[in-house]
C-alpha cells in the first residue's frame, strides 16, 4: 500500500485527463453499471463526517472516500477527505490518497464537463459566485472547455473577492448581481442557505452550475429551476435527502431532470435552443472520487511516487 499526500495528487492532476475520467464514471452511473450507493454521514455539533464509495467496472477501480465538513472553519479548509482504493478482485488496500485536493478538483471538472455539454458554443462571459476553493478551482477548469474573453467575481467578503480576482486575472465585482447579469456562464460555489442567484438575473441562454449545498437551503432562487435544463449527476443521489441530496431539488420532478452520462452517452437530449436556459446542480458523488483516484494511482505509479505503508 501507498500514501499520497496533498502536494503529490495536486501534482498529477490535471483538468482535460480529470474531466475525461469523471465522464467516464458518469456514463458509468447513467449506464447503471456502477455499484455507488448514496452518501451517509454521522453529525457532529459543528459538522459532519461523510462516507461515499463507489466500484466503476470501466475503470476497474473499487474506492471510499470519507470527507469531513465543517462550514464554520477558519484555519482548516471546510472539505477536507481521504480516499482509499482496494483492489476489486481481492479488497486488498492499495493506496491513502488525500481527498481535499481530489474533491476540489473533481467537483470543478464535473462543472466543466456540464458546460461543455450544455452551454452555449459561443459563450464569452463567465461568472464565479463565491471566493473558496471551489471558485478558484472553477475558474481553472471551466477555461478548459470554453474561452471566455471576460471572468467576473463576486462574493459577500469584498476583500476576498478582490484577492481571488487579482489571483485570476479576473474583475472584482461590486455584488453578486452586477456578474451575474451579462454572463452567459454562471458558476455558484457557495454554502449559501439564502439564495443568491435569481431569475431575472439571467439572460437568455445562459448556464448555471451549482455546486454548493446547504442541508437547510439553497444559492438558487427556485425560480431559476422552473422552465430550466436541469441536469444531475445522479437522479438518485441529487434527488435524496441530505445529506446525499440537494434541498434546491425539493418538489421537483425527478424524472424530468437528465444526467450528465445521458447526456455525454447522447440517449437524452440537451439544450434545445439559443435562448434557453441550462442548470447543472451538482451534489458530488462517489464516482467522481473514485475515477480521480484511479487517475492519480495510476499517474503515481508511472511516476514511482508514494511512500510505502504497512498496515
Amino acid at each position: 500500500m501507498i500514501a499520497l499526500g496533498r502536494a503529490e495528487v495536486e501534482a498529477l492532476l490535471e483538468p482535460s485527463a480529470l474531466i475525461a475520467a469523471v465522464r467516464s464514471a458518469l456514463l458509468d452511473v447513467s449506464a447503471g453499471s456502477a455499484s455507488m450507493p448514496t452518501r451517509i454521514a454521522a453529525f457532529s455539533p459543528s459538522g459532519l463526517l461523510a462516507a461515499m464509495p463507489a466500484y466503476l467496472p470501466s475503470l476497474g477501480v473499487l474506492a471510499a472516500k470519507l470527507v469531513a465538513v465543517f462550514p464554520g472553519n477558519a484555519t482548516a479548509p471546510t472539505h477536507q477527505a481521504v480516499i482509499v482504493v482496494l483492489d476489486s478482485q481481492d479488497g486488498t488496500p492499495l493506496a491513502l490518497l488525500d481527498g481535499t485536493s481530489i474533491t476540489a478538483q473533481r467537483t470543478a471538472a464535473a462543472s466543466a464537463l456540464a458546460t461543455l455539454l450544455l452551454a452555449r458554443e459561443d459563450a464569452a462571459v463567465l461568472a464565479i459566485v463565491g471566493t473558496g476553493v471551489q471558485a478558484e478551482s472553477h475558474a481553472r477548469y471551466l477555461a478548459t472547455v470554453r474561452k471566455f474573453r471576460e471572468v467576473r467575481v463576486a462574493g459577500r467578503d469584498p476583500a476576498r473577492t478582490k484577492a481571488l480576482a487579482a489571483r485570476l486575472g479576473a474583475a472584482a465585482m461590486p455584488d453578486i448581481e452586477s456578474a451575474v447579469r451579462g454572463a452567459d456562464v454562471i458558476c455558484a460555489t457557495t454554502h449559501a442557505k439564502e439564495p443568491l442567484v435569481r431569475r431575472g438575473w439571467l439572460k437568455a441562454g445562459a448556464h448555471v452550475n451549482s455546486v454548493g449545498l446547504h442541508a437547510e437551503g439553497s444559492e438558487l432562487e427556485a425560480s431559476v429551476l422552473r422552465n430550466a435544463l436541469l441536469a444531475v449527476e445522479s437522479r438518485a443521489s441529487a434527488f435524496a435527502p441530505p445529506p446525499a441530496g440537494a434541498f434546491d431539488l425539493r418538489g421537483l420532478d425527478a424524472a424530468a431532470a437528465v444526467e450528465l452520462g445521458e447526456l455525454a452517452a447522447g440517449t437524452r437530449a440537451g439544450r434545445t435552443s439559443a435562448e434557453q436556459i441550462t442548470v447543472y446542480k451538482g451534489v458530488g458523488v462517489a464516482a467522481e472520487d473514485a475515477a480521480a483516484a484511479a487517475l492519480v494511482l495510476r499517474l503515481a505509479k508511472a511516476r514511482g511516487w508514494g511512500a510505502p505503508v504497512r498496515l
